[in-house]
């Protein structure tokens, strides 16, 4: 189990070197280990595992404003925790049998519809069912996007990240590494909730007929090309001052 785990992360991120080699020693344990620390483990991963689900949740009850459920939502938690690992495995066969398509390009445009349905899916159960779906849709479909834009840009950069850190750290290093990509992953999810949101509210009002004026709309986009412009000239003459400082020495 440890084995596949390496693999699929060395797979997944193209790993060589310190890296590949960091990343096998974090998921290799001798049995005398594994047994010591089996209990211990399995408690530690429960407790894990819950916190996770709660920042999970509390994603959605700020980004709608609900009140907080805490532990009071921990079946709809376990559901989505369980729904989670089958989103996991799906993922991995696309990337398994796809990947070698077009770059991955095709793994990655068969991805995103799973991934915004898990993501409304996880709206909804993580909110103790408050928010209806409809609402999560623009939700999911910009955290599917941001997601698989993320997924590119985690593909060129995890490596140097890995070897550089497994170089400095040691096996150590794979665990930043794999934390730095976590947390990566949850920026995503909190802007595309917060946005998803926006888009939600923005098209509520358009359908309700509560739409701006046009000499609202013209004023507000003239605040935003002033402010463009001042911070030009401002950026411009702080330029132009350097490079007359740097003349003169």
């Amino acid at each position: 189990m440890h084995y596949d785990a390496a693999e699929r992360i060395i797979k997944r991120y193209d790993l060589t070197g310190a890296g590949a080699t960091a990343v096998s020693s974090l998921f290799s344990t001798t049995e005398e280990l594994s047994a010591s620390f089996g209990v211990f483990g399995v408690v530690f991963l429960m407790i894990s595992v819950l916190s996770f689900t709660r920042a999970a949740q509390r994603v959605f009850e700020q980004a709608w404003e609900l009140k907080p459920l805490s532990v009071r939502n921990t079946r709809n938690g376990s559901w989505w925790i369980l729904t989670l690992g089958g989103y996991t495995v799906v993922i991995t066969l696309l990337s398994a049998f796809l990947g070698g398509y077009a770059l991955g390009l095709v793994a990655l445009v068969c991805e995103v519809p799973v991934t915004a349905a898990f993501l409304v899916w996880s709206g909804w159960i993580l909110s103790a069912k408050r928010i209806r779906w409809p609402d999560l849709l623009p939700f999911g479909f910009t955290g599917a996007v941001l997601m698989a834009a993320y997924a590119v840009g985690a593909t060129i950069y995890m490596p140097r990240l890995f070897n550089s850190s497994a170089t400095h750290y040691g096996v150590v290093g794979a665990v930043f590494a794999m934390i730095s990509a976590l947390f990566g992953v949850m920026l995503v999810l909190v802007a595309s909730a917060a946005l998803g949101r926006e888009v939600r509210d923005e098209l509520s009002r358009i359908r309700q007929g509560r739409r701006p004026s046009d000499r609202e709309v013209r004023r507000q986009w003239d605040n935003v090309v002033e402010q463009a412009r001042s911070r030009w000239r401002t950026a411009r003459g702080e330029i132009s001052h350097h490079q007359i400082k740097g003349s003169n020495h």
